[in-house]
């Protein structure tokens, strides 16, 4: 069985335009176009000879009264979103994590970070707590309004996810201890001034 007989042309001549004969195909040496005599050389995957299955397009509804797609009401629906409960046909339905959901509930994980899978990139809060506590003290004077919010920093986003890759809450730890050796040390200048 040769190639032509597998799959009926599908690459074109970049001359002429004309299909090209299966012989062409990976020949491994130009060959010329049988319309315009152009010499071509076609390396094609096997992929282009693989015939494809059954496309995944939803069943149309049969019975007036069944289930339909939320998202297409002339498909059946097939599964439910596990967030919202919409239902959803075969060409709605995404699998992510062991859950099925719509495409809205997965829009919306996307934009909140609600769904774990989906969040590419976290604002480092441990990194951003510690930097508030330690570059404020290259002009000590700031310090006094630093080392609060880099304590609040620190103490707000204490349970938020950290990074994508596992970090410890060391720089969070480490934010605490400066911030409050820094309002320490105010209040030490506070009391011997008063005194």
């Amino acid at each position: 069985m040769t190639l032509a007989a597998l799959r009926p042309a599908a690459v074109c001549c970049t001359g002429c335009g004309n299909p090209l004969p299966g012989e062409l195909y990976n020949s491994g040496r130009p060959l010329p176009c049988d319309n315009c005599g152009a010499k071509l050389e076609v390396e094609a995957f096997p992929a282009l000879f693989r015939g494809t299955g059954p496309l995944k397009g939803g069943e149309a509804l049969t019975v007036e009264n069944e289930a339909s797609c939320f998202y297409h009401p002339h498909k059946k629906a097939a599964v439910l979103c596990s967030a919202c409960g919409r239902f959803l046909c075969t060409l709605c339905e995404t699998d992510l994590a062991g859950r099925c959901l719509c495409p809205t509930c997965i829009d919306q994980g996307r934009l909140t970070e609600g769904i774990e899978q989906l969040v590419t990139q976290r604002p480092l809060y441990d990194s951003l707590a510690l930097s508030t506590a330690v570059l404020p003290m290259l002009f000590f004077p700031i310090t006094v309004v630093t080392a609060p919010i880099a304590i609040f920093l620190a103490l707000r986003y204490w349970n938020r996810p950290g990074s994508i890759l596992p970090r410890t809450r060391f720089r969070f730890v480490l934010a605490i201890i400066i911030a409050l050796a820094q309002v320490a040390g105010w209040l030490a200048v506070l009391y011997f001034q008063v005194l």
